[in-house]
């Protein structure tokens, strides 16, 4: 009678789970045709409507995610494995259903508060006029914020002693001092950076010699988007210990460092030089910004260093605009006989 029991009990358990299984599929496959119908109809429809489809898809994305959460314990609720206690601390048992509403606490407010930051506080900063660095900062404020609050409750709703949960914090803060300084230090930098602001989201920084756009700021580093090699993921703590040039508000130029060998015509080298300028902004790849300079900078292990610079109007350019200008140069210096160093080198920016 105990065989036929557990035959039954098996077999129900198995109805179940092709039934969850057979909604979860409809699920997703009602959530995929609905962005197919979306983004078909809004391919070439007004620039609002083609705004609304990615929020259209976060929103989807929220509500297959937690029907099929809210699904998989209807289902599975009068199960006695889902609420078999796997830790005991004091009264509280914690158990896997606990730790699924744990999850879903903290992914709920995960997603509350990046939609309340992006529909609401938006048009409060926009409202007051604040900078994107300013408002970034209160962007990410709020959203740690709420995280500590959420992760607090879900370690209530699991019955984890939050007393307990502080000393154990407290432990791994004093692990953290000794074996992991440089995140510990690139954690706090982190911070600095977001109530001082020496980068701001947005704005234009060198870092060892490479231009890009500060894209995003975290706690633990800085994502630095550059024209030609990517993405550079920059420790916070390089902001705080090294000079980091900020050329949002500078001009951008793109420069050539070129060297004669000793004993020729200056005047002649300078001439050409202008000319080469000249012929790279001809081709009009670039919008005038300002005057081209010709510099005669240096005296060097008998060779003479000369410095073109050409303003152009966004990093995106710079380097093409001096790879045309050094093809200029070599072909106007081997037109009239123009020698170049026999070695390179290495010139300090003026």
């Amino acid at each position: 009678m105990e065989n036929v029991t557990r035959f039954f009990s098996a077999d129900h358990l198995m109805g179940r789970l092709l039934q969850f299984l057979l909604f979860a599929a409809i699920i997703v496959i009602a959530k995929w045709l609905t962005m197919r119908w979306l983004n078909r109809r809004t391919r070439e429809q007004d620039a609002w409507k083609r705004e609304l489809v990615p929020l259209l898809g976060t929103t989807l994305n929220w509500l297959s995610f937690y029907g099929l959460l809210l699904l998989f314990l209807y289902y599975f609720s009068k199960e006695k494995w889902l609420f078999y206690p796997l830790y005991t601390s004091g009264d509280a048992e914690v158990t896997v259903f606990l730790i699924l509403v744990a999850i879903l606490t903290v992914s709920l407010a995960q997603r509350l508060v990046k939609l309340f930051n992006r529909l609401v506080m938006s048009r409060v900063y926009e409202y007051y006029g604040l900078e994107s660095g300013v408002t970034y900062t209160f962007n990410r404020m709020i959203y740690y914020t709420v995280m500590i609050v959420a992760l607090a409750i879900s370690f209530a709703t699991v019955g984890l002693d939050l007393t307990a949960a502080a000393a154990l914090f407290s432990v791994l803060g004093i692990g953290i001092g000794f074996g992991m300084r440089n995140v510990a230090g690139n954690f706090i930098s982190g911070i600095i950076i977001l109530f001082e602001r020496p980068v701001e989201v947005g704005q234009v920084i060198e870092v060892n010699g490479k231009f890009g756009r500060v894209e995003s700021i975290r706690l633990r580093s800085t994502i630095v988007k550059t024209a030609t090699e990517g993405s550079l993921v920059v420790p916070n703590q390089y902001f705080i210990e090294q000079i980091v040039p900020n050329r949002s508000g500078a001009e951008i130029v793109a420069e050539v460092v070129i060297e004669v060998t000793f004993g020729q015509d200056t005047e002649e080298v300078e001439r050409l030089l202008y000319r080469a300028a000249d012929k790279v902004i001809a081709e009009k790849e670039i919008e005038p910004q300002g005057s081209t300079t010709v510099r005669f900078i240096d005296f060097r292990n008998e060779a003479m260093v000369f410095k073109v610079e050409v303003p152009v109007q966004n990093i995106s350019i710079k380097q093409k605009i001096e790879s045309r200008l050094r093809h200029a140069v070599a072909s106007l210096f081997q037109e009239h006989q123009i020698r170049l160093a026999s070695q390179p080198i290495e010139v300090k920016r003026q």
